[in-house]
């Protein structure tokens, strides 16, 4: 099994040591100073550099559980909202707008083709693009392995195609009707739990359907077996090419020392599978927000991640992150442009 490095322990105790030798109370700064002492770890440099560059990577796809009564929300807002993203007019849009932070939506897995766009658009939304929709879980594999492994090296290469522009944190964002579906199945997986622990409402349902969901997931687990102790057997059964791109993104970030700031249910599943593929890649990673979804709580809790913002946000898209990306670049700041008490002191 490979493990990926470590942020550089090197550059953690001379961040540590600057905190402490800032010229403010012991402990003021809080989970702050913490962040900052994260953020010069991976960047292998004390102060920090200012976290300028953030680029933010939607992975797109339908899932075939969503016909099947768990999500409030039809199909075929995927594509709508795809079409949203890329007329810059959604949620996470306004937030990236207001924050600096670049925005790439990719289809990786959405059941339609876009043939109304204009090519060169529908040629870089479906560069990467596996297959239309995935299989309905409880059901049948969400894809064949021969597919997994094209969408984990999809989101690997998207990954060092982000960090070759110049991202210094990467975040991964999320857009499938369905997806809370698929994305709770593989934290039950990874972590060994029944579907009545991770379940949630995703985008609102009643608790005939949120009974109706639980179900699903269990009958899930139930077909996928003994292949949940492998990740990439776990995703083929489990995820979807969205979902399996998005963990080739994540795992490919830690690989090549690049931090990433985690959103809600999906990218959290997604980091916990590619820390399962490579154990240590979780280092890399810092929560940006909590979802009211209990499976991605479960999920940062075994990864060692506290989220920085708590505001009950349920949109998806990265949206909890983009709106954690000013707590990232304040810590930096702090660490960075504080004056030290020995410099104040005669």
């Amino acid at each position: 099994m490979a493990y990926v490095a470590a942020p550089s322990d090197i550059a953690r105790t001379h961040a540590t040591k600057r905190l402490a030798a800032l010229a403010t109370p012991p402990g003021a700064l809080g989970r702050l100073g913490d962040l900052a002492v994260w953020v010069a770890a991976c960047q292998g440099q004390v102060p920090p550099v200012p976290v300028d560059n953030v680029r933010l990577v939607i992975f797109a796809g339908d899932h075939g559980v969503a016909g099947h009564g768990v999500s409030a929300f039809p199909p075929a807002i995927t594509g709508a909202m795809v079409r949203t993203f890329l007329l810059g007019k959604a949620g996470v849009n306004a937030l990236a707008g207001a924050h600096g932070v670049a925005v790439r939506v990719l289809d990786l897995g959405v059941d339609e083709d876009f043939e109304d766009l204009a090519p060169e658009v529908r040629d870089a939304l479906t560069a990467h693009k596996i297959r239309r929709g995935s299989g309905a879980i409880h059901l049948e594999d969400a894809l064949t392995l021969e597919e997994t492994r094209a969408a984990l090296a999809a989101g690997a290469a998207v990954a060092r195609e982000e960090i070759a522009a110049g991202a210094q944190l990467l975040i991964s964002g999320d857009m499938g009707i369905g997806n809370t579906t698929p994305a709770a199945a593989l934290v039950a997986a990874g972590l060994g739990l029944p579907a009545s622990e991770v379940v949630g409402r995703g985008t609102g349902i009643d608790d005939a359907a949120l009974l109706h969901k639980t179900a699903v997931i269990d009958a899930a687990l139930a077909r996928a077996g003994a292949r949940t102790d492998d990740p990439i057997e776990t995703l083929a059964a489990l995820g979807s090419a969205d979902l399996a791109a998005s963990t080739g993104f994540l795992l490919a970030a830690a690989q090549e020392g690049r931090p990433v700031l985690l959103d809600g249910l999906m990218s959290v599943a997604c980091a916990l599978t590619a820390d399962r593929i490579e154990p240590g890649a979780a280092g890399w990673y810092a929560a940006g927000h909590r979802s009211t979804e209990p499976a991605q709580s479960l999920a940062l809790a075994k990864m060692g991640l506290e989220p920085l913002l708590d505001l009950g946000l349920r949109l998806g898209e990265g949206s909890g992150a983009v709106a954690a990306v000013p707590v990232v670049r304040s810590a930096a700041a702090l660490l960075r442009d504080v004056a030290l008490l020995s410099e104040l002191m005669p």
